[in-house]
Order: C-alpha cells, then sequence, then structure tokens
C-alpha cells in the first residue's frame, strides 16, 4: 500500500529527496545536518519519578519529532519527550540507534493527567497519526528502529493496547495485517536536546521534512483527513 515514489526516492535517518529550488537544497542540507549531529554526551535514562496525578504512556510511530505535535496539543497532555526504548543494548544515542543495531526504536513518551485525559485518548491519537500496516518504516524512513509499536505500561494499558488493535484488524478498513507491535516498556532514553519539540525550534526544517517525507499525504489516504 506504500507508494514506489517514497520507498525509492526516500530512505531512513531523515534521507530527503533533492529539489531543484536552491532554497528547498539549502533547507534539506541543513535538515540533515541536524539530524547527523552529536552532542557526544550520552542520552542517560529516564530517571523522573511520575508525579503524583500523572501517568506516562509511550508510542512509537516512525520520526519521534512528528509523534509530538499530535499530543502536545491535546488537553490533558503534560509534557512529550523524544527518546529510544525496547533495545537490549545499556545505552542509547541518535547515532547509535540510526545504525539499527541496538533494537532500540524511536518513541515518545507522554506525561498526562488521566483526570482530564484517558489512555484510550491517547491510543485513538496514535492510530490516527501513523499507518499501521507499514512493516519495519513509516512514511519515508525505513528501518526497525522506525517501526510502529505500543509500550504499555501496566496490565490496563495492555489491555486497552489489545483491544484498540483488535478492533482495528476487525475494522475492514485494511487488507494488510495491522504490523504495530504491543510490547511491555522498558528503561526509555530521551534523545538529545536536539531532537526535543524539533517542530517548535525548527519550523521551516520541520515542515520541509514532514511533507518530503510523504506523511500527510499517507496519513490522508489511510484516514480519510490529513493530520
Amino acid at each position: 500500500m506504500f507508494k514506489n515514489t517514497q520507498t525509492t526516492a526516500l530512505r531512513s535517518a531523515r534521507n530527503l529527496p533533492r529539489f531543484a529550488p536552491a532554497l528547498g537544497a539549502a533547507l534539506m542540507l541543513a535538515t540533515l545536518g541536524a539530524c547527523a549531529q552529536s552532542n557526544g554526551a550520552q542520552a542517560s535514562k529516564n530517571a523522573r519519578s511520575t508525579a503524583p496525578g500523572t501517568a506516562v504512556a509511550v508510542f512509537a510511530g516512525g520520526c519521534f519529532w512528528c509523534v509530538e505535535p499530535p499530543y502536545d496539543k491535546l488537553p490533558g497532555v503534560i509534557s512529550t519527550t523524544s527518546g529510544y526504548i525496547g533495545g537490549k543494548s545499556a545505552t542509547a544515542t541518535y547515532e547509535q540507534v540510526s545504525s539499527g543495531n541496538t533494537d532500540h526504536i524511536e518513541a515518545v513518551q507522554v506525561r498526562y493527567d488521566p483526570r482530564n485525559v484517558d489512555y484510550q485518548t491517547l491510543l485513538n491519537v496514535f492510530w490516527r497519526n501513523i499507518d499501521p500496516v507499514a512493516v519495519n518504516r513509516q512514511f519515508c524512513d525505513a528501518g526497525p528502529q522506525y517501526r510502529s509499536a505500543i509500550f504499555y505500561g501496566n496490565a490496563e494499558q495492555k489491555q486497552l493496547a489489545e483491544a484498540s488493535k483488535r478492533k482495528l484488524e476487525t475494522s475492514g478498513r485494511f487488507d494488510q495485517p495491522i504490523a504495530t507491535e504491543l510490547i511491555a516498556a522498558t528503561t526509555f532514553y530521551p534523545a538529545e536536546d536536539y531532537h526535543q519539540d524539533y517542530y517548535v525550534k525548527n519550523p521551516k526544517r520541520y515542515k520541509l521534512y514532514r511533507w518530503n517525507c510523504g506523511r500527510d499525504q499517507r496519513l490522508e489516504e489511510v484516514w480519510g483527513v490529513a493530520k
């Protein structure tokens, strides 16, 4: 179901296609430079405890730059943090994860107030912002580090996640299996600072990346409305 132009022209690690306009090329190179840079510091484990009255959810939907915005604008969400989860290695940095050798997945940790927004609503937002049938990729980003997944933190989250996936599988909307994985949450490693709130810090580069990655086009194709 994924368009051939996306699979051949667009690759992982934020590789964008070439553009004829000089401005487009300049912005493309700037984006690639931002993604390739490393501050040399090892991303630390997320040792922050959950404050009273708050809960945590973790979702992997491809490029974490694009997963933050729909949650940031959702009432009841306190914060979003881009990072890495699901791997076996004791550390996780962008350079390591991008190699595809750590088993980590790019994901976003969502801290929210259950009194103002429930987990089911977070699940609904997640599904509507991914391509659930894409295997080991999301949109133009290919590789296991970009696969979609729901990392449940307790039995209730697991039950709700399983039910939501089952509902999608039996909806008749898709003629391919739902590829999104349901995985017990493990250590979450916050990504480097330059990845946090990237869409706010670098709006032009973000919009350029998102458009040329075909994310909104594919979401409209899958769900009927652009997100």
